[in-house]
């Protein structure tokens, strides 16, 4: 994995060497943190407490948690026994006090927040800045469903989609959110305008993160020449469910800079605008769209 990822980084050195003298002040610490949560809010914020303190040890000024980081239950409905009031409730409280004791920039991959039906919930992206402010909301829009063999997903029943594109501006550069699934609706992006950073927290199936996973990663970060941050969930959990991980972060070139394959941890990378100017400059298909929704 190692030798794999030096081949990988030879590539975008055509458009980094130039860059090493200037790097130090366009640099970002980041980091995607991979859980492997269960049934019990408090031992999942637990975790990711430990996870967030290792980012942050590592320096990490933006960090970024899975979905489901707070509940992975038994069954699907188990969500909504737990499901906040926007601007309340554990879990928002939680990541309010972590992001403001660290001074760092904090997102809560998803939570469940209570929708306008009853028997479902908002699975929404919650990002706070540096003082414990939240300053977007994002409810996933695409809903995932799934039968192959023994697996049958149906997020439709448990979750009300969103209908909101979100993107917002930060010291870090502009950032597009998303959530798992939507990974596979590539105009969700188109939609989002230039961003320098994608979000892509995510809780992928072990059979279709094997297959498609890293592809659509790559895919997002290449199309848009933007860094693409996913952290997931990576493991067995308590309810019998496999979860891909191989959490990682994806430069603009499409080049792997970091990653984990399996089990609680946490992916760092430096984040360089400069070099991502670099390669828009280099290769600014951004500009040469041609074609536009609507």
């Amino acid at each position: 994995m190692v030798v794999l990822g030096e081949i990988m980084l030879s590539h975008s050195n055509i458009f980094s060497e130039h860059l090493s003298e200037k790097r130090s002040d366009s640099q970002l610490c980041v980091a995607a943190i991979q859980m492997a949560s269960g049934p019990s809010v408090s031992a999942n914020l637990e975790e990711a407490l430990r996870l967030i303190e290792l980012a942050v040890s590592q320096e990490a000024k933006l960090v970024v948690l899975p979905e489901y980081f707070c509940i992975m239950g038994l069954q699907d409905t188990d969500k909504l026994s737990v499901r906040e009031q926007p601007g309340e409730g554990m879990v928002q409280s939680f990541l309010s006090e972590t992001a403001k004791r660290f001074g760092i920039w904090l997102v809560g991959g998803s939570v469940p927040l209570v929708s306008h039906m009853p028997d479902k919930i908002y699975n929404s992206c919650l990002v706070y800045d540096d003082t414990g402010k939240q300053v977007a909301r994002y409810d996933k829009i695409h809903l995932f469903g799934f039968a192959l063999g023994n697996e049958r997903f149906a997020e439709e029943k448990t979750i009300e989609a969103g209908n909101k594109v979100v993107a917002l501006d930060s010291p870090f550069g502009r950032i597009g959110l998303s959530i798992c699934y939507d990974l596979r609706f590539p105009e969700l992006y188109r939609l989002m305008g230039k961003v320098d950073i994608i979000l892509a927290p995510s809780a992928f199936t072990a059979i279709t993160g094997k297959a498609h996973w890293e592809t659509l990663i790559r895919a997002r970060a290449i199309e848009n020449q933007a860094y693409v941050i996913a952290p997931a969930q990576g493991g067995f959990h308590v309810s019998g469910r496999e979860t891909n991980g191989d959490s990682m972060i994806v430069d603009p070139w499409g080049v792997v800079i970091d990653r984990l394959a399996r089990g609680p941890g946490v992916v760092v990378a430096m984040l360089d605008h400069a070099y991502q100017s670099s390669v828009r400059a280099s290769l600014p298909a951004l500009e040469h769209r041609c074609l536009y929704p609507g």
